[in-house]
């Protein structure tokens, strides 16, 4: 009865709202292909983190991420590429949920679209009796409130243990952080953790003076952000690799603080050094060279060299670079998808620029046979964008995740390792 009740509101086009509803308990009794959910809350509270006042975060299991919030900024082309993007199927009986007057803005944009059988769901999510699903390691990829939070000496959850240090990454002098940054960050220019002429990592010894000199300690939780991520994720794939526990990454960077309209100060802080109180580097799994590249290539059932690059930087119509002349990829590398060109990674964003749910990138690595039981390396140009990946897959519980530092760059620049042109067969 319930099936054909909810069936038969779908047959019917909506305009007014909310004409058709449903609870989170009745839908699970449905098969899932009778219905498709959408999250229309922000994607911190998608991924894990409980809103105020609710015992639990996460999402109803299956539902899709659509921030209501995202919508003033998109245009009817955006948004019909922000739902493809996400697998959102038009002619399906659709439901929303979060807050009243954000759901019914997301169903008058989707009936734009001419989705007209969307309904809400008049409940809070905490309603369903299931298990919810979130990120296994949602706490690594925190919000701009809790950060606020907590440089307002609030009580936080998933607080630090051992004190904690915030740091704005970018590469080059800290221009724009001069004039202002997120109170009590620290600056970290990427120069003193990369080295040329490959921009691998530095050697573990200048690594270590430059943890030092931040005052991080093995112990310390440490949260990034910057203008943009990218740089950002670089230096926790870094960190993550030499030792520190605790890296954590501001979700969506300075764009989510400035957004949310938190305080902001000029000049530049300075940390007391201190001994990283661990051998460097703890963790040296976190990235590897070609020797360990090449191992991955000889496996690719259970093993995935993953290119986080542009699909014509993929397939060698561009290199990607002004600095790197070689053009194509590594023979047997998977595509694992990135963004316009390679100073973005709109792929793996949401119009916030905070991470894109989990499903999205499945969509992308399924069809490469990539997937979370495997070894898992992810490269770029030089390891910046392949970084960001890497973060995101360590959110969401990944365990055995790399990335090969040297890259397209390093692996090019040997004309003894293969490369290919042109568009693979069979997605290898």
């Amino acid at each position: 009865m319930l099936k054909n009740r909810l069936l038969m509101l779908s047959s019917v086009a909506i305009f007014s709202y909310p004409a058709m509803a449903a609870s989170f308990n009745d839908l699970a009794e449905l098969s899932s292909n009778d219905y498709q959910v959408i999250d229309c809350r922000s994607s911190n509270h998608y991924n894990g983190w409980p809103e105020a006042d609710q015992s639990r975060g996460g999402h109803y299991p299956g539902a899709f991420n659509i921030d209501a919030d995202w919508l003033d900024g998109l245009n009817s082309d955006d948004f019909a590429a922000l739902l493809d993007k996400h697998g959102i199927q038009k002619g399906k009986s659709t439901f929303l949920y979060c807050e009243a007057d954000k759901a019914q803005q997301l169903q008058q944009r989707l009936a734009q679209m001419g989705m007209k059988n969307v309904g809400l769901i008049e409940e809070d999510v905490t309603a369903y009796k299931g298990e919810l699903e979130a990120l296994e390691n949602y706490q690594q990829l925190v919000p701009a409130s809790w950060l606020k939070q907590l440089v307002d000496s609030q009580e936080v959850s998933f607080s630090p243990d051992k004190g904690y240090a915030i740091v704005e990454v970018a590469y080059g002098p800290p221009t724009k952080y001069l004039v202002s940054h997120i109170p009590s960050a620290q600056y970290l220019n990427t120069n003193d953790i990369e080295s040329e002429p490959l921009w691998n990592k530095v050697d573990d010894k200048k690594l270590a003076e430059t943890i030092r000199n931040l005052g991080i300690r093995f112990d310390t939780t440490v949260i990034l952000y910057g203008r943009d991520n990218i740089p950002a994720a670089r230096a926790a794939n870094i960190l993550m690799y030499a030792g520190v526990k605790d890296v954590r990454l501001l979700n969506g960077g300075w764009t989510a603080w400035v957004d949310a309209g938190y305080q902001t100060e000029p000049m530049r802080n300075h940390a007391e050094p201190v001994d990283f109180g661990k051998q460097i580097p703890a963790n040296p799994q976190y990235i590897i060279d070609v020797p360990e590249a090449r191992d991955i290539l000889t496996d690719p059932e259970h093993k995935s060299l993953v290119s986080i690059r542009t699909w014509d930087e993929y397939i060698g119509k561009i290199s990607g670079y002004t600095y790197i002349k070689p053009k194509g990829r590594i023979v047997g590398s998977k595509w694992g998808h990135a963004g316009s060109d390679s100073l973005h990674l709109e792929d793996f964003r949401n119009p916030d620029q905070t991470m894109v749910s989990p499903s999205v990138m499945m969509r992308y690595w399924q069809p490469w046979g990539i997937n979370k039981d495997q070894k898992v390396s992810f490269y770029c140009g030089t390891g910046w964008r392949a970084s960001e990946t890497f973060f995101y897959t360590y959110v969401m519980g990944w365990k055995d995740i790399s990335v090969f530092d040297g890259g397209w760059y390093e692996w090019s620049g040997d004309p003894a390792n293969p490369t290919a042109t042109g568009e693979p067969k069979k997605n290898i």
